[in-house]
């Protein structure tokens, strides 16, 4: 959303700038005003009059001081020992268990997912905290035999200096923990770029790593646009390394732009996530995953069911069950029990959901449900859209190409295995998928087949845990995968020794 329309949209409901919180850069240890004296107002998306702070659009130089900082801090981070960094995060574990539903109404408030989706974001993080504290006893090097005699010849993993977290709205806690704790304990410093959306999960954040001991310097974060922070944060030649997730246009320039100055760069984009059933499903099972995927988050995740394959022998039948358990979702405000779907963020992704729709309506697919924002009582003052559901798509259409990141769902009427495999690999994306059956030999056929990176058998698109790698297939992912020990390794430099022995001195033992 452009500063234009926020201001516009909050000039009645906003407090005076003064009253309001102030979110400040966290530079060189120090919380700092921006000195731009421009700022945005976070917004609650599910009630545009709750107004809940403003996030500075910083300068250029602000962004530089960052990087400034976290050069500095550089050689007491690197020298520090890899468990005694790794010390710090679990501090920083215990301090999120204390402030885990502080962070997850933050989420709710900031961002709009449904309270028991933020808490699980939360547990995430902790997850994924937890997870790289253990890994600063393992960042491991390895020895192999040498074709020289007497030598011995190992490797190690070593920090790469400056590197740049650039990170989105939807998932504001959990995301930035899994890039910012593999570079810190590798031994890197950082320079962490929040949405603007999101400003409220990016400064708790912090605040625990500050609170956990973490030395000035070693993490800096600056709020401000992509156009100004987030290109500094990428060119800046001091930066060794960017992990960006994102939209697959940013991402493409993100690392075109990383490797004109030879920085390492990892960019996760996009997903159109097929879920396929075949005609021997657990119809059951196969619902409650497609209304999970398709729909929790508001479907704003890149691993969102966003089309449904099905069997035709069982799509009327698996159709009607779906929409009678779309039509239990609640949808409102994520604070207030009983709700099952939230808002779309802002005003320009509600505006993206609501053209996606209407879309799809002229290039003639089906709607069996929802198809439009809803704005009756309580929901009025929020960017609400009812979950969706077309029928009769087809390859060529919008919808079954084009990242929605709403709550859309595309259906696709197959005859057997191999039409389904046609259309589940026919997007550019490959992030993840799923499949229903209880045919161990089309489980096998299509783990094989499948163009993504992460497969599920008889469970939803979306999940995923610290220890396992995060990523995807084509246009969805550049560059390293995410989380597990492969998160770490990206921000890792490694090198070789070669150590002939036979050249040491002995020493003369005098006592």
């Amino acid at each position: 959303m452009s500063p234009q329309i926020l201001a516009k949209k909050s000039q009645a409901a906003t407090k005076p700038l003064a009253e309001a919180h102030r979110y400040k850069n966290f530079i060189n240890g120090q919380w700092v005003d921006s000195s731009s004296g421009k700022m945005i107002p976070n917004i609650n998306p599910a009630n545009t009059d709750d107004i809940i702070g403003h996030a500075p659009q910083s300068t250029r130089d602000e962004a530089k001081a960052a990087i400034e900082a976290a050069q500095a801090a550089f050689p007491g981070w690197r020298n520090t020992p890899a468990p005694a960094r790794g010390r710090i995060l679990a501090k920083a574990v215990q301090l999120s268990y204390e402030r885990k539903e502080e962070i997850a109404r933050m989420m709710t408030h900031e961002e709009g997912k449904i309270l028991s989706e933020a808490r699980g974001e939360t547990q995430k993080g902790i997850n994924l905290l937890e997870y790289y504290a253990g890994m600063s006893f393992r960042v491991e090097g390895r020895t192999s035999p040498s074709e020289m005699p007497s030598t011995f010849v190992y490797t190690i993993r070593q920090p790469l200096g400056v590197v740049s977290c650039v990170t989105p709205w939807n998932f504001p806690f959990c995301i930035p923990v899994w890039k910012t704790a593999p570079a810190l304990v590798a031994g890197n410093t950082v320079v962490f770029k929040a949405a603007t959306n999101t400003p409220g999960c990016a400064e708790l954040l912090v605040k625990i790593y500050e609170d956990a001991g973490l030395p000035k310097g070693v993490l800096n974060l600056v709020y401000g646009s992509g156009g100004t922070v987030g290109d500094e944060f990428v060119n800046n030649q001091t930066v060794r390394a960017v992990s960006f997730t994102g939209s697959c246009e940013t991402g493409s320039q993100v690392a075109k732009q990383a490797a004109s100055h030879l920085a390492k760069v990892t960019c996760e984009m996009g997903g159109k996530n097929p879920l396929v059933v075949m005609d021997d499903a657990d119809l059951d099972l196969a619902v409650e995953g497609c209304a999970q995927g398709a729909f929790g988050s508001t479907g704003q995740r890149c691993t969102a069911t966003s089309r449904l394959v099905l069997h035709k022998s069982i799509a009327d039948k698996f159709l009607e069950k779906l929409i009678e358990r779309v039509k239990k979702i609640k949808v409102g405000d994520g604070m207030e029990d009983g709700v099952g779907m939230g808002p779309a963020v802002d005003k320009a992704q509600y505006e993206t959901d609501l053209r996606y729709i209407e879309i799809a309506k002229k290039e003639g697919c089906k709607c069996l449900i929802g198809g439009g924002a809803l704005t009756e009582g309580r929901l009025a003052k929020g960017y609400f859209v009812a979950p969706t559901i077309f029928d009769n798509v087809k390859p060529e259409h919008t919808l079954a190409q084009e990242e929605v990141f709403g709550p859309v769902l595309a259906v696709f009427r197959v005859g057997d295995f191999e039409e389904a495999m046609k259309v589940a690999n026919n997007v550019r994306f490959g992030l993840t998928c799923a499949i229903y059956t209880g045919d161990a030999n089309l489980v096998m056929r299509f783990t094989d087949r499948i163009e993504a990176g992460m497969v599920h058998i008889n469970s939803p698109t979306v999940g995923g845990e610290a220890q396992l790698p995060f990523g995807g297939f084509k246009a969805t992912g550049y560059g390293s995968r995410e989380m597990s020990d492969e998160g770490l390794n990206f921000f890792t430099q490694l090198k070789t020794v070669f150590y002939d022995y036979t050249g040491v001195k002995r020493q003369t033992n005098i006592y």
